[in-house]
């Protein structure tokens, strides 16, 4: 029965953001409230990929997503297939305002899938998805 739930759910999470299409880092970061804790697709190149591995052995890959102008830490705890060029993660936004001295904001994609782009994929959305519009 929980496997039946888990996998239901992972389908509806598919669906909620094959509906919104892909956004880039900029589109994103401009409206990182509507997206907190939401699934999310965001596209833009892939840099400084690191590999981390915590004291209990958990192995874990951290990057920047970045589309020219904004850019976004991203965690993923399967090694992406590619180290740099075009990308568009899926995962989920999160957002975290801590208040120490300053109030500090936090914002990451948790990834589920990297997926390495080629040269001409890179110009069109991916095929079935509708661009989201932010505005």
């Amino acid at each position: 029965m929980n496997g039946a739930l888990l996998a239901v759910g992972a389908a509806l999470v598919a669906v909620t953001v094959a509906q919104t299409g892909s956004v880039s880092v900029g589109e994103l970061l401009v409206d990182a409230d509507r997206f907190r804790g939401q699934p999310v697709m965001v596209r833009g190149t892939i840099r400084d990929v690191r590999d981390y591995v915590t004291r209990t052995g958990t192995r874990h890959y951290t990057f920047y997503l970045t589309d020219g102008a904004q850019t976004i830490r991203v965690i993923s705890y399967t090694k992406p297939r590619c180290q740099s060029g075009a990308a568009t993660v899926e995962g989920t936004f999160e957002q975290v305002k801590w208040r120490v001295r300053v109030d500090y904001v936090h914002q990451e994609i948790t990834a589920r899938n990297v997926i390495c782009l080629s040269a001409h994929e890179e110009e069109a959305p991916p095929r079935g998805l509708a661009q989201l519009e932010i505005g």
